[in-house]
């Protein structure tokens, strides 16, 4: 059975079996798993991740639908990736579809064309769970959806405003919402906005970017890495993607402690960045570092569903902890992931 993204949004409370989410709007993804997960938390329903990174990965993820933990008796399990299942994996992915119990199987692809939907893995969902396109069919749908958005913001345009903004965004439904979040930056909440208000908001200056996370970050400014990782989350960033940039400086920071007469460009960071890296090591002691490494496990099980930590919490906890601000006791962190 087919759907799109509004008739989808209203059958969650209902869902059951196996869902395939495909399409070119992430944004939409985003939006319909953000209302399955809340629905799931409300009705204590397990959940669990797996992001294939080939069509053999199939028969493991599937098994995840048999390891309920003691405490629940249904599971919601989310399958990402653009990998078709292999022979196993349909096999298993059949099985499923003739029993599937209370238990509920998301699967979001990106768009499949004519040639895709042919297949007999794309049929087999078509004919027995629930295929949504992830699409907005015209600017009175995109509108609405995004007014939505607003109001969860607490932006407010003017119906002139509306008009310029879907009007300048050519339709990209990204970066109307990307301009929605610059707005509830740069406004009072539930302020009007008109043309005049908006247009600022319409300029990729007001943008923050994962350098620009890294920089504050590193510079130990507390309220701009926290304004940015807020704003990045809003943007619907990649949680993945957040995670490695921390990563990847945290690492940094540690083979710097480690090499007192560092060769920076055998690490890759150029002379342009290197008084950043000097500023950042006179600030940084080597105490504060001890559970970084420790920091980063949890973020990436929680970004992949394993655990009852969320992701963005520690996502927080980590890019506080590199701007040299340590929220929780490293004891009492490890001790609550046990």
């Amino acid at each position: 059975m087919k759907a799109d993204y509004l008739n989808a949004s209203k059958r969650i409370s209902g869902a059951s079996g196996a869902w395939l989410m495909h399409g070119d709007e992430p944004l939409l993804a985003q939006s319909l798993l953000d209302q399955c997960r809340k629905y799931w938390r409300e009705q204590n329903i397990e959940r669990q991740r797996v992001d294939l990174t080939s069509s053999a990965d199939w028969r493991e993820a599937l098994g995840q639908l048999d390891n309920l933990s003691l405490f629940s008796s249904t599971m919601a399990l989310e399958i990402h990736g653009n990998h078709k299942p292999d022979a196993a994996g349909m096999a298993a992915l059949e099985r499923f579809i003739q029993s599937p119990g209370d238990n509920i199987l998301i699967i979001n692809m990106p768009k499949q064309d004519h040639t895709a939907q042919k297949t007999k893995f794309f049929q087999l969902l078509d004919a027995n769970g629930l295929v949504v396109s992830l699409a907005l069919q015209n600017d009175r749908e995109r509108q609405d959806f995004l007014a939505t958005q607003a109001k969860t913001l607490k932006v407010e345009l003017t119906s002139e405003a509306w008009k310029m903004l879907i009007s300048q965004t050519e339709n990209n439904l990204l970066a109307a919402h990307q301009a929605l979040i610059r707005l509830s930056f740069l406004s009072e909440p539930d302020e009007q906005i008109d043309i005049e208000k908006l247009l600022p908001a319409l300029s990729d200056q007001s943008r923050y970017s994962l350098f620009d996370l890294s920089d504050a970050a590193l510079l130990g400014d507390i309220e701009r890495t926290v304004k940015i990782l807020n704003y990045l989350f809003e943007s619907g960033e990649a949680e993945s993607l957040i995670l490695w940039t921390i990563s990847k400086e945290m690492r940094l920071i540690l083979q710097l402690l480690d090499n007192p007469n560092p060769n920076y460009q055998s690490l890759g960071i150029w002379s342009n960045r290197q008084s950043l890296y000097q500023k950042t090591m006179r600030r940084i002691k080597r105490t504060q570092t001890t559970s970084w490494l420790e920091l980063l496990l949890r973020c990436d099980q929680s970004i992949k569903g394993v655990g009852l930590e969320k992701p963005k919490d520690l996502l927080l906890q980590a890019s506080l902890a590199l701007a040299g601000l340590q929220l929780f006791d490293a004891k009492i962190s490890a001790r609550q992931t046990i």
